[in-house]
């Protein structure tokens, strides 16, 4: 009976201690989490606006279509560029536009902040409103039914008899079939509209196509009706004039930016923007620009423009042939050109640079060319420069980096670049970097205090234009690669 007790009293000790211990760890355990969590809570992200100007850089995106955003002439252009190019202005930062027709793909690019803008021109809705935040609204819109004119509305005696072959009550769109772009507000109005008239409609979503592809299917007869904004349908009006575009299915509606849930600053940041720039000449000019431009049409079906032609210039094909020949991208090259001479073969420079590729007669002389000589044998001497410019740099250039050096050397010659190097390295940057880093001493080798510093040797240099002529190709280049391809 002693032993039986003498061991139930152990066990209850030993019981005892692993609770206690137990309970020990528990709380410590508990305390290391709230610790934790309050080390995260500390360590919060600063504010988007903050981190954009950080960055110096704000990350938009916007679709690619004859309205918003493309390239004519070498040029990028579009009314949302245009008025994101005069906002991150205001901010006092770069712009970088990212690509993205797919609405749904733009909000998750939104909530990963892989961007920190939409710029398609939303329309805002309550659903919406669920995934994203909108700014003031830029402009206002109304759904509008594209349909197509009769075979023989020019033979017609009167306007009347047009109209009565066209739909004007949205009732008789009950048992019709409607095609549309995915993921859009459409889909929604027209569920609501299918309740209102007591009939069923017909929806395909297309997740292919874009409101203006389909607007030209209606045009040649490939489909009956589709859905387009109303200022969408209005510029695409002047390009199809056997479309019709007068039947209102929605009340006016507000079209604005979106930004992340929460993104407030930005939000802010945008709607004080949008009410100096919304009363502002350049505003005016933008609008009328890309909705009210008689020229535009010539514009559109020019085969310089990048959704019509595809073209960047008239010298594309030997722009291809010869950056082939070098294992470069074409695209660059074409960025390259229209910053020398904006593909103006017989331009000539006061300092005696001529041609496409602006090249110095020295230079030219090096790879036997001169003004005479063949285009082809011009641009390819060029190329042939910018590779040898390539040879002279430090192997401890990364490639993503090298671009830019190779671009300042070609523009204001590679013994400045080394000079800002040397000037770099001596201020505890990294002579291998050019953002932030060369190019800085690049910029300011007009100053004394740099240009006769001891370890440049070069002397004096106007390294505001070569600083320019890096970002203005980079930048263009991109617009390129986003809608040219290779």
């Amino acid at each position: 009976m002693k032993n039986l007790l003498t061991r139930t009293l152990y066990l209850f000790v030993v019981l005892a201690l692993v609770f206690c211990f137990g309970s020990c760890v528990n709380e410590q355990s508990k305390e290391a989490v709230v610790k934790n969590k309050t080390v995260k809570e500390k360590i919060k992200k600063p504010e988007i606006l903050k981190r954009i100007k950080e960055r110096g850089k704000l990350i938009a995106t916007t679709d690619y279509n004859s309205i918003n955003y493309f390239v004519y002439r070498g040029t990028p252009m579009g009314y949302q560029y245009e008025m994101l190019k005069h906002f991150a202005k205001h901010l006092g930062v770069k712009l970088e536009l990212m690509v993205n027709s797919d609405i749904d793909s733009s909000f998750k690019c939104l909530d990963r902040e892989k961007c920190d803008l939409i710029a398609l021109g939303l329309t805002v809705t309550n659903e919406r409103m669920k995934y994203v935040d909108f700014t003031s609204p830029h402009t206002q819109t109304r759904q509008m039914l594209i349909q197509r004119k009769p075979e023989n509305w020019r033979k017609m005696k009167t306007w009347d008899e047009v109209e009565e072959k066209l739909i004007r009550n949205p009732i008789e769109l009950g048992g019709k079939t409607i095609h549309i772009q995915k993921n859009t507000s459409f889909l929604p109005r027209l569920r609501s509209l299918s309740e209102e008239i007591g009939d069923s409609i017909i929806v395909i979503e297309d997740p292919e196509k874009e409101v203006e592809q389909l607007i030209k299917d209606v045009a040649e007869g490939k489909i009956e009706f589709t859905i387009a904004d109303e200022h969408i349908a209005l510029v695409n009006e002047k390009y199809y004039s056997n479309i019709d575009i007068n039947t209102s299915i929605s009340f006016p509606q507000n079209v604005a930016w979106a930004v992340k849930n929460g993104a407030d600053s930005l939000r802010v940041a945008v709607n004080k923007w949008l009410v100096e720039y919304k009363n502002s000449i350049d505003s005016r000019f933008v609008y009328n620009k890309y909705f009210k431009n008689p020229r535009l049409v010539r514009i559109t079906n020019s085969q310089y423009h990048s959704i019509s032609g595809g073209k960047i210039s008239r010298f594309d094909d030997l722009i291809k042939e010869v950056s082939q020949e070098y294992n470069l991208d074409w695209r660059l090259i074409a960025s390259l050109i229209y910053q020398e001479s904006g593909f103006q073969e017989k331009a000539r420079s006061w300092v005696g640079a001529f041609g496409l590729m602006q090249l110095m007669p020295n230079t030219a002389q090096m790879y036997g060319v001169d003004s005479a000589s063949s285009l082809k044998d011009q641009v390819r001497a060029g190329v042939r420069f910018i590779k040898w410019l390539d040879t002279q740099l430090p192997e401890e250039i990364e490639k993503e980096e090298r671009i830019k050096f190779i671009l300042a050397s070609y523009n204001v010659g590679i013994a400045h670049v080394f000079d800002a190097q040397r000037l770099a390295e001596k201020n505890n940057k990294n002579p291998y970097i050019w953002t932030d880093n060369v190019d800085y001493y690049l910029l300011n080798k007009s100053k004394p205090k740099f240009y006769r510093d001891a370890v440049v040797k070069y002397g004096y240099c106007r390294g505001e234009e070569p600083y320019n002529f890096v970002n203005e190709i980079l930048e263009r280049f991109e617009h390129y690669k986003n809608v040219i391809e290779n």
